[in-house]
């Protein structure tokens, strides 16, 4: 059977596109003071440029962003996409409620009661699925394990929210050990109630996460920033035996890669089983988002 068509797609990070290349610079500021060669201060038009080509995220000026994107989700067979609590974001979620779906990125948890408050301001008035967290993008940089992120991890358990977090080797040109992958374990051992998914692949230390998601039931890996054809070989076994409940994919549309490359991809390598596509592509977005209560969608395979 290989990759379903018309399956209903979850894509747990759509974006949308910039309208010229100086507000696709603005957005990456915050990153900024951690920059120090000077092919990332004075040349990229983001952080991490030399590892994307022919990035689809700058439209004409009198584009309307939200239904652009919305297009594209409808040509690939997206149904839900889950974006950031932006601008465009809110707008996307205010015209077509049953298409996006929020998430809040704390981009400072050096300010540990600030991020507190904003994740149950964004609950409260936004309704969000989820946060995110970008450790080595924080300024200073906070590690996965710190003291400083142990308030976030708390309220994501208080008000019931996955928790989106990158692992791995960081893309931009900066330090990567906030993001080893060996500092969920102990994260997961001191909030068991926590859902956490990886966000950016946990190299080189995939095989170690795949070690954890066995471990820990809470722990989660999406596969953002991706094409599939590199999904790495681990996690892709992994989906394919015994943690067929744990992988979620998850685009980086158009922040990095297309939609009509993640799917041509899909279909042309077909690194999954059978019956690992639906759950892949839609029934762990559902059970980890909460979208069959937010929603009121129904899972496409015939068993959990």
């Amino acid at each position: 059977m290989g990759f379903p068509d018309d399956i209903g797609i979850i894509d747990c990070g759509i974006g949308f596109p910039y309208t010229d290349v100086a507000k696709k610079k603005a957005a990456y500021e915050f990153m900024r003071p951690l920059y120090k060669d000077k092919e990332t201060l004075d040349q990229m038009e983001f952080p991490a440029e030399y590892m994307f080509k022919n990035v689809p995220d700058i439209v004409p000026p009198d584009t309307d962003v939200v239904d652009w994107t919305l297009a594209e989700m409808d040509k690939w067979g997206v149904q839900v996409g889950m974006c950031s609590l932006s601008e465009d974001g809110i707008e996307a979620k205010k015209r077509y409620p049953d298409r996006f779906v929020l998430t809040m990125e704390a981009t400072n948890t050096n300010d540990v009661m600030g991020t507190v408050r904003q994740i149950k301001e964004a609950k409260a008035e936004h309704d969000i699925v989820a946060v995110g967290c970008f450790p080595c993008g924080q300024f200073p940089q906070v590690p996965i394990c710190d003291p400083k992120m142990y308030p976030l991890y708390a309220t994501c358990v208080e008000l019931d929210l996955p928790l989106f977090i990158n692992a791995g080797i960081v893309g931009p040109r900066m330090p990567s050990y906030p993001q080893h992958v060996e500092h969920l374990d102990r994260v997961c051992y001191d909030f068991p109630e926590l859902t956490l998914v990886t966000r950016h692949g946990c190299e080189p230390w995939e095989k170690l996460a795949m070690k954890l998601m066995l471990k820990w039931p809470g722990l989660h890996y999406c596969t953002s920033a991706f094409a599939p054809k590199h999904y790495p070989e681990e996690i892709v076994k992994y989906a394919n035996t015994r943690g067929a409940d744990k992988i979620l994919y998850c685009g980086y549309f158009p922040a990095g890669i297309s939609l009509e490359r993640q799917f041509t991809e899909m279909r042309e390598f077909d690194p999954f089983k059978d019956t690992v596509w639906p759950k892949f592509l839609r029934d762990n977005a559902i059970r980890v988002l909460k979208l069959d209560e937010k929603l009121g969608l129904e899972k496409a395979s015939s068993t959990d």
